[in-house]
C-alpha cells in the first residue's frame, strides 16, 4: 500500500470515528426549540398573525440564551453545537424578523421594501459569521456590533407594539424601512455593546435590586410589547453611547500623553540652555586640560 493510500485510509477512519461519536442531546434540544420558534414565527407571519410571530421571536431569543449556558454548565460544548446554533440564529433572528416586517409593512414599498429586508438578512449573516471567527480574540465583556437576537427583538417589538395598538403597517411604511435598515447596518458594525456575560448571578445584591426586578416583571406583564420595544431601543442606542465614550476617553488619553511628552521636551530644552555642553562636567574617564 502506498503512502497516499495509507493517508487516505487514515482520514476516512478519523471521519467515520467523528460520525460515530454522536452529538450532545441536552444543549441541542434548546437549539432545536429555538429553531422551531423561529420557523413558527415565519409561518405565523405569512398567515397574518403578527403578534404571535413577534412573540415567537422573543421565545427563540430566550432559548438561544440558554443553550450555550447549558452546554457550558454540563461541559457538553462541541463544534457541531456551535455550527447548529449559528444556523438556528440565522433562521430565528435573520430570516424570521425580515419576513415578519416585510409582510406587515415593507411590501407596500415595492422593490425598496424587499431590498431593505434583504439588507437586514445580509447584516445578520455577516454578524454571525464574524462572531464565529472572533470567538477566541473577542473581549467577553463586549459585543462588536449589536447581537442578532437584539436586532431581531428591535424589529419584532416594533411590529408588535404598532400591531397591538391597531396601527396598520401601511401607515408607518417609511419608519418600518428605517428601523429595518438601522438594525441591518448596526449588526455588522464596529459599535460596542455590553454582553452581560460578566454579570455574576452568584453574588449577593442589595434588597433594592430585588424590588427593581419585581417592578420590571410587573411592567413586562402589564404591557409586553411596549416594554420590550423600549428596552430594545435603549439597548440599540447604548452602542453609540458606549462607543462614543470609549473614543472620547482614548482621545483624551492621547492628548494627555502628548502634553506630557511636550512638557518633557520643554524641560530638556531648558536644561540644555542652563547647562550647555561647554559647561558640562567632564565625563567619567575624561582628563581635564590644564
Amino acid at each position: 500500500m502506498s503512502l497516499y493510500d495509507q493517508d487516505r485510509k487514515e482520514r476516512v477512519l478519523r471521519k467515520n470515528a467523528g460520525r460515530r461519536r454522536g452529538i450532545y442531546l441536552l444543549p441541542n434540544l434548546f437549539t432545536t426549540a429555538a429553531l422551531f420558534a423561529g420557523f413558527y414565527s415565519i409561518v405565523q407571519g405569512m398567515n397574518g398573525h403578527f403578534g404571535r410571530a413577534a412573540g415567537a421571536i422573543f421565545i427563540a431569543a430566550i432559548l438561544d440564551s440558554l443553550d450555550g449556558r447549558v452546554a457550558r454548565l454540563t461541559k457538553t460544548q462541541s463544534a457541531f453545537g456551535a455550527e447548529y446554533d449559528s444556523l438556528s440564529d440565522m433562521v430565528s433572528f435573520g430570516v424570521a424578523p425580515a419576513l415578519l416586517i416585510y409582510v406587515w409593512a415593507l411590501h407596500g414599498l415595492g422593490k425598496l421594501g424587499w431590498i431593505a429586508a434583504f439588507i437586514y438578512v445580509a447584516g445578520a449573516a455577516a454578524r454571525l459569521a464574524r462572531f464565529n471567527t472572533m470567538l477566541d480574540a473577542a473581549d467577553k465583556r463586549w459585543f462588536t456590533g449589536i447581537p442578532s437576537p437584539a436586532a431581531a427583538a428591535l424589529v419584532a417589538s416594533f411590529v408588535w407594539v404598532f400591531h397591538e395598538n391597531a396601527v396598520n403597517g401601511r401607515e408607518v411604511l417609511w419608519l418600518a424601512g428605517v428601523v429595518t435598515l438601522f438594525a441591518g447596518i448596526v449588526m455588522p458594525s464596529n459599535l460596542r455593546y455590553y454582553s452581560f456575560k460578566t454579570v455574576n448571578l452568584k453574588k449577593s445584591v442589595p434588597f433594592v435590586t430585588v424590588l427593581i426586578l419585581v417592578l420590571a416583571f410587573a411592567l413586562l406583564a402589564s404591557e409586553p410589547p411596549l416594554v420590550l420595544f423600549t428596552c430594545s431601543v435603549l439597548y440599540a442606542s447604548s452602542g453609540f453611547v458606549t462607543t462614543g465614550w470609549t473614543l472620547w476617553r482614548e482621545r483624551r488619553r492621547g492628548q494627555m500623553s502628548e502634553g506630557r511628552d511636550q512638557g518633557s521636551d520643554v524641560r530638556n530644552q531648558e536644561s540644555e540652555k542652563r547647562f550647555p555642553d561647554s559647561c558640562a562636567p567632564p565625563s567619567q574617564g575624561q582628563i581635564p586640560r590644564e
